[in-house]
């Protein structure tokens, strides 16, 4: 299933209307919940879909590990969060865990999240699993993590292809689901359903003036690639004077980035705001000109619709899910960078474009248009029925 990105209408379905009197009992396995010191899109992701069935009359239970400070137990939106760690401990007792709980109290279907270290719950799940896949990992894992580790991430994931060839699988877009298919996966085993967004607490008028602001949102990790963004921002000082940069996010690299504004003399115009709350970040991106998301590997980019919600254009790198949530020169750009390139060639490319963007124009006006429509098409409504129908296709196939 391809979702439509030509007109507002929802993906097309081909599984049978649920019956509405059917309430399922949904077991979700997935790393992190969204009170996590490092949750992220995922965890945002999950829990908008989550929510809605729970409102549609679904109990849901989502098993997922610890960290300090944490509760074992809480409700977040109807949904009841299990937690256990250290992580190592909740890897090790999840198969066990996850068998005992759903004989023990009746649960009807496994959702496992795969954007981490799969689970490969279909080998020991007592009832039918449904696959969310927000993204692999891949080589990728090496620019994130230390080699043994990154090599075993990869390793964990070589498996994928014969574990879960029974099961259907709910791509978060169509780069993850080509990543699926090229693993193996069957095509007729995939659909695609793209996530929603919040809408803005407040319209954005796309004529009004901005300052010459350019922001990233995210987690603060080696593999975004924020270095990328203030290195380009610091070759254009001289034709932006004014030129504000803007690092909205928290995470392990905030140290790193922090003295790399320093060493290219843009400290004075850099401000890392930490973590904000929604309607802060919404009013910081209203404000902007350009968001820039030089991430080497995304599911989709929801940060990238979130900032066209409110009217920004993006300029991303042309990687897997950005290229999907970027339209190319329609609401924003696609900077493509060569393996081996140059540090000095890529911070040029980017530079280049996120120059182009930050002219105060009538085509930057045009953009910003388009950007609002372009984020109209995003409904988390939409996308927890999508998850719902999915669930009901996979329970029906296993009936079968």
């Amino acid at each position: 299933m391809t979702y439509d990105t030509t007109s507002p209408s929802s993906p097309s379905r081909t599984a049978p209307k649920r019956d509405t009197k059917q309430r399922r009992r949904i077991l979700v396995l997935n790393e992190r919940d969204p009170e996590h010191p490092r949750a992220g899109g995922a965890e945002i992701h999950v829990e908008r879909i989550f929510a809605r069935l729970v409102a549609e009359g679904h109990h849901v239970e989502w098993l997922s590990t610890g960290f300090g400070g944490a509760q074992p137990a809480v409700t977040r939106n109807g949904i009841e969060i299990r937690r256990r760690g250290p992580l190592p401990l909740y890897y090790a007792t999840i198969a066990a865990r996850t068998r005992r709980i759903v004989r023990d109290e009746g649960f009807d279907v496994v959702v496992e999240c795969l954007n981490k270290v799969p689970f490969y719950s279909p080998l020991y799940s007592p009832v039918p699993v449904l696959a969310l896949c927000h993204h692999l990992f891949g080589a990728v894992a090496f620019d994130q993590v230390s080699a043994p580790i990154a090599a075993g991430v990869v390793l964990s994931e070589l498996g994928i292809r014969r574990a879960y060839r029974d099961c259907r699988f709910l791509a978060i877009s169509d780069s993850t689901a080509r990543d699926l298919r090229d693993r193996g996966i069957a095509a007729d085993r995939i659909s695609v359903s793209p996530p929603g967004i919040d809408a803005p607490a407040f319209e954005v008028d796309p004529e009004a003036k901005r300052p010459p602001r350019v922001t990233y949102v995210g987690r603060l990790e080696r593999y975004k690639r924020v270095d990328v963004m203030l290195r380009a921002g610091a070759q254009l000082t001289e034709r932006f004077p004014d030129l504000e940069l803007l690092v909205i996010g928290k995470g392990a690299e905030r140290g790193h980035l922090e003295a790399l504004a320093d060493e290219l003399g843009i400290a004075g115009r850099t401000r890392f705001t930490g973590f904000v709350e929604d309607r802060e970040r919404d009013a910081l991106l209203a404000g902007t000109r350009v968001c820039v998301f030089p991430s080497e590997k995304e599911g989709w980019g929801l940060t990238v619709i979130e900032a066209n919600a409110l009217g920004t254009p993006v300029v991303a790198r042309d990687a897997p899910g950005l290229c999907d949530s970027v339209r190319h020169n329609d609401t924003g750009v696609l900077v493509s960078v060569n393996a081996g390139e140059q540090t000095s060639d890529e911070t040029q490319a980017y530079a280049t474009a996120i120059g182009d963007l930050l002219e105060e124009s009538e085509e930057a006006i045009a953009l910003r248009k388009r950007c609002l429509a372009w984020a109209a098409h995003f409904d988390w409504n939409r996308a927890g029925d999508d998850m719902e129908e999915a669930i009901e296709t996979t329970l029906a196939e296993a009936i079968r």
